[in-house]
């Protein structure tokens, strides 16, 4: 009899824990259940084109502050023009040391965004002068449009150019970070004594 009790306690107990659960779990049939990380559901920040009455204007995305430097972000101070070419040639030089993984690196990113137009050994014979866009002088015996030879380029120039572009070649700014250009005018170098 005892062991009947035991039974019957423990089916009882069974019934109204699958009820309960049946119950609960019916009632929003939205609810995905209990949150682990309600943050990442429910988040506190603003959007960007959302309003925000934190600010005069009432907009969340504010410019920056004058002469301010974001983090990470690396400051190169000459104007896309003749003038700022010229002086990004007298001024700049690059940081990065010279050595067999910076080349290495340099070939990669010159191969991925470079070799199109200037060709893979930089003369000027990518793939895109077969569509009938004007090839780029070559970097060992080609004459630079803003005067001067190419194998002459000093760093300032090729990074100057990256930065801003030239003629029929865009900005490379956005897809090129700052340290990446570096690896690519080292590169240039070399292709220059070919």
């Amino acid at each position: 009899m005892l062991a009947m009790n035991k039974y019957k306690i423990l089916g009882t107990a069974i019934v109204a824990v699958v009820a309960s659960v049946v119950t609960t779990s019916c009632n929003d049939k939205r609810s995905t259940g209990w949150q682990y990380a309600p943050n990442m559901y429910e988040k506190i920040a603003y959007d960007a084109d959302q309003k925000n009455e934190q600010f005069k204007d009432g907009k969340t995305a504010q410019v920056p502050p004058a002469n301010t430097t974001p983090i990470g972000f690396t400051r190169f101070d000459f104007p896309g023009t003749k003038e700022g070419y010229e002086a990004a040639s007298a001024a700049v030089v690059n940081p990065l040391v010279a050595n067999a993984k910076n080349l290495e690196d340099g070939k990669k990113l010159f191969t991925t965004f470079c070799s199109p137009c200037h060709g893979v050994k930089g003369m000027g014979d990518g793939t895109v002068t077969t569509h009938g866009y004007p090839a780029p002088p070559s970097y060992s015996t080609g004459q630079s449009s803003r005067g001067g030879a190419m194998k002459d380029l000093t760093d300032g120039k090729i990074y100057h150019t990256i930065t801003y572009g030239v003629n029929s070649m865009g900005s490379y700014a956005s897809q090129v970070a700052p340290e990446e250009r570096w690896k690519i005018v080292m590169y240039v170098h070399q292709l220059q004594n070919l």
